[in-house]
């Protein structure tokens, strides 16, 4: 009867069971490490339908579950309109496609962009004794997002506390197995940013700015609030870099060229890479279609700036 036993069960749950009988009882102890709870629910009920064959009097199942060791990226940028959401979705998708299990925050609370980003606009998340449950993209990336809570086009007039409140809920939801959350940060230097990266320690931080000076002067504040909150600077991401005409093939730079490379040389922080201004990642993104979740040129420079981001984060 034990193998009998033993044998039902794994064959729904695998590894994740371990049975012991003691006369007509079976005793399970089931891992539910990594799953959500309608998922872990789901388990257990067919565990104990599997155990309960002829002969067993009594079937109790007692579920445990590891805490998941979970990484945070905090992208981030001194000022807004530099692309910083863009390379945030961009960033979890390539991470993924590299191995990881992601999820993505976006807690732009005053520019919810994410949903659109991942094509997911219009979807709201549902919630399990007061937790939310992130929703599915068609990418594999998770995404919880105020701009699911709200209406469309409704103004958030939040202060700091109340926004950094619901930005909470969004990090301390169900991400299951997820082993890396990159948190889409509000543009700036205030009090919400540095609410978040003090209560939730991130990893690291990618820091995102066009080349040109004035850009370059807040991201370097942008720096600077990592730097006094302890958390590491991973790198910056030089965004909008060079622009080819695509109908005469010349190059031009309207907002400059290397500008954040040599600042962070000059800052002594890695340089993660550029992202070329394009409008096939301009159209793509308006489409919920990020570049990095294809093949073509434009997915190459984010899938570079992701391998040298999941590098960092393995180094740790």
């Amino acid at each position: 009867m034990n193998d009998k036993v033993k044998d039902a069960v794994a064959a729904v749950a695998g590894n994740r069971a371990t049975v012991r009988m003691e006369g007509a009882r079976a005793g399970i102890v089931l891992d539910a490490t990594g799953l959500t709870p309608t998922a872990r629910d789901a388990l257990e009920a067919a565990v104990r339908d599997a155990a309960a064959l002829p002969g067993v009097d009594e079937v109790r199942v007692v579920v445990t579950a590891e805490r998941v060791a979970r990484q945070l990226v905090a992208v981030a940028s001194g000022k807004g309109g530099v692309g910083k959401s863009t390379l945030a979705a961009n960033l979890a998708i390539a991470l993924a496609k590299a191995g990881r299990r992601v999820g993505l925050v976006d807690a732009d609370i005053y520019g919810p962009s994410q949903p659109r980003l991942m094509q997911v606009e219009g979807t709201r998340p549902t919630a399990n004794d007061k937790v939310l449950d992130p929703v599915p993209t068609p990418y594999g990336v998770p995404l919880l997002s105020m701009g699911q809570l709200v209406d469309p086009g409704r103004a958030l007039a939040w202060r700091g506390p109340m926004a950094a409140g619901a930005l909470g809920q969004l990090v301390e939801a169900d991400w299951g197995a997820t082993d890396t959350l990159v948190l889409d940060l509000p543009p700036g230097t205030g009090d919400v940013q540095l609410t978040m990266v003090q209560k939730y320690k991130a990893a690291g931080a990618v820091i995102v700015s066009t080349p040109q000076d004035l850009a370059l002067i807040d991201a370097t504040r942008a720096i600077d609030l990592f730097d006094k909150a302890g958390v590491p600077i991973i790198g910056l991401v030089e965004n909008m870099a060079g622009y080819v005409c695509p109908h005469c093939g010349e190059s031009s730079d309207p907002f400059g060229n290397g500008g954040a490379e040599a600042a962070a040389a000059r800052l002594n922080i890695p340089f993660l890479g550029r992202i070329p201004l394009t409008i096939a990642i301009r159209t793509a993104s308006d489409a919920g279609e990020p570049p990095a979740a294809g093949n073509g040129a434009d997915a190459a420079a984010f899938h570079a700036i992701a391998a040298r981001v999941d590098a960092w984060l393995k180094e740790r």
